[in-house]
């Protein structure tokens, strides 16, 4: 009995190192490199690129048939996406163990892993969709990215080298071509009008589980500020995404692409499936698609500015009266850039943009984003209680992403927990700012304190309290000591400025 329960203990332990394996390896390398187009010129837009069968008619779901009239349909399309790189071995990175003086008495025999090569190969692993016949595939960046080789592997089980035609990794989108004619198309869809609630089917590879399929609903839209890349506009889904399903199919119940899975949110570090997945909207991958086919990259609009929420704090300190505040705040403007050269400046509260009300800050950087440069909009901002049309053309973003900022504030007592002194020219150098660069800099701030839940931290440098300018610890004490029931911050933090609203008990 005892020895029959050793065997299941490990029989037990070999399932469950086997198991984080797999799952280690499904999960595949990211990597994350800057963009990589491995074609230099651009490439050949295919005439059709969006699929012309039509879709699925729903009428065809029963409650015996279930799903089965539209996974018949999608399936196909879906392939299994296998990428390979040449990465660092980090078991060949402890200096103590390739020590001379280590190796005079231990040889090569021990330990055995430090005789590896510094260099070993790495695999990924994910899914991708097929969106024409003639083998453009659809995917996320993120499976591919830094990829020496990638191999695609179709649902009838043939396998093609694929080639990177480009990606954009501010979306997670990749686009890739397989040599091959005649290939099953998914139908593109339209994400505008998703619907909370609409039933979809995720289809990918999960865990090397070929062909899965996971229903569910649409738990939320326009989902954004998680952190995930720089351009957020997510479906939220419950239907299950687990590690391998990155780069696949969301259908809605006609059949139609709408989304690119591409995240899954965990709050126990298991990476696994815990009902909150994202799924790239299928409008935006189909608009960063055709520029990759078109221009061999994504242009986007570049407005040249430090974009913040406008939260009740910071409308109540910039006089913004409104009982819903909304628009976004400029913490920071270029003034070489587009924004600065019509006139716009920090503190500006943007209000409309063509006449439509901005009431998400994310929303106002995806349309920035998604119009081309040297187009003018028309803006309607907030400035010292006055409002004021501005018209700016826009330019063209730079390889560096938009900048974006958050605002913190908090309750007590202002500042409390910080000490701060007089920024010189040797600090200002030591945090890499230019020259010239004037307030007074955070040396501590302590834990749990009011000021670090504001948001404030070691190495930052205040040069604003309240409109008023500071340069140095006494204008400092004054202006903290003078403020009223709040105050508003700007603070220089790695050389970009934004706004931080810190409330007063």
């Amino acid at each position: 009995m005892k020895a029959t329960q050793k065997q299941h203990s490990r029989l037990k332990t070999a399932i469950i190192i086997t198991a984080t394996l797999i799952l280690g390896i499904a999960a595949g390398t990211v990597v994350t490199a800057k963009t990589r187009l491995l074609n230099e010129k651009a490439p050949v837009v295919p005439k059709v690129i969006v699929a012309e069968s039509p879709p699925v008619p729903n009428g065809n779901i029963s409650f015996e048939s279930g799903f089965a009239p539209i996974i018949s349909k999608v399936v196909p399309a879906v392939v299994n996406i296998s990428s390979t790189k040449v990465v660092d071995n980090p078991q060949t990175d402890e200096p103590f163990f390739s020590d001379p003086l280590f190796r005079q008495f231990f040889g090569n025999q021990f330990p055995q892993q430090f005789n590896m090569p510094k260099q070993q190969r790495a695999e990924a692993l994910g899914s991708g969709v097929v969106i024409s016949a003639d083998g453009y595939i659809l995917t996320n960046n993120h499976v591919v990215e830094g990829a020496d080789e990638v191999s695609v592997t179709l649902a009838d089980k043939r396998e093609f080298k694929a080639k990177i035609i480009g990606t954009d990794p501010r979306t997670d989108i990749a686009v890739l071509k397989v040599g091959a004619e005649n290939l099953p198309v998914m139908v593109l869809g339209d994400s505008s009008k998703v619907q909370v609630g609409n039933f979809v089917l995720a289809v990918g590879e999960p865990f090397s589980l070929s062909q899965t399929v996971t229903a569910g609903i649409i738990s939320a839209t326009g989902r954004g500020n998680l952190g995930i890349e720089d351009y957020e506009d997510f479906i939220q889904t419950d239907a299950s995404i687990n590690p391998g399903n990155s780069g696949g199919a969301l259908v809605n119940v006609n059949g139609e692409l709408i989304g690119i899975n591409t995240a899954i949110l965990t709050g126990d570090g298991s990476r696994g499936n815990q009902g909150v997945g994202f799924a790239i909207p299928i409008n935006m991958a189909r608009t960063v698609m055709d520029q990759i086919l078109k221009n061999g990259r994504v242009i986007r609009g570049y407005l040249g500015a430090w974009i913040q929420p406008v939260t009740p704090e910071i409308a109540k300190a910039f006089g913004l009266e409104e009982k819903e505040p909304y628009g976004a705040l400029l913490g920071d403007v270029d003034p070489t850039g587009p924004a600065g050269k019509s006139g716009l400046q920090r503190g500006d509260i943007v209000l409309e943009m063509n006449g439509k009300k901005i009431t998400e800050t994310k929303d106002f950087r995806l349309k920035i984003a998604m119009t081309a440069p040297k187009t003018p909009i028309d803006l309607k901002v907030f400035r010292n209680g006055v409002t004021k049309d501005y018209t700016v053309t826009l330019g063209e973003l730079p390889n560096q992403p938009e900048k974006t900022g958050e605002t913190a504030s908090s309750s007590g007592s202002a500042l409390q927990g910080l000490s701060a002194e007089t920024l010189t020219p040797d600090i200002a150098k030591q945090l890499g700012l230019p020259a010239g660069t004037y307030g007074v800099v955070v040396d501590n701030v302590d834990p749990g304190s009011m000021a670090e839940e504001t948001g404030l931290r070691r190495g930052d440098v205040i040069q604003e309290v309240n409109h008023q300018k500071i340069a140095n610890m006494a204008d400092f004490s004054r202006a903290v000591r003078s403020g009223s029931e709040s105050l508003l911050l700007l603070v220089n933090r790695g050389g970009n400025t934004m706004y931080v609203v810190v409330k007063s008990q």
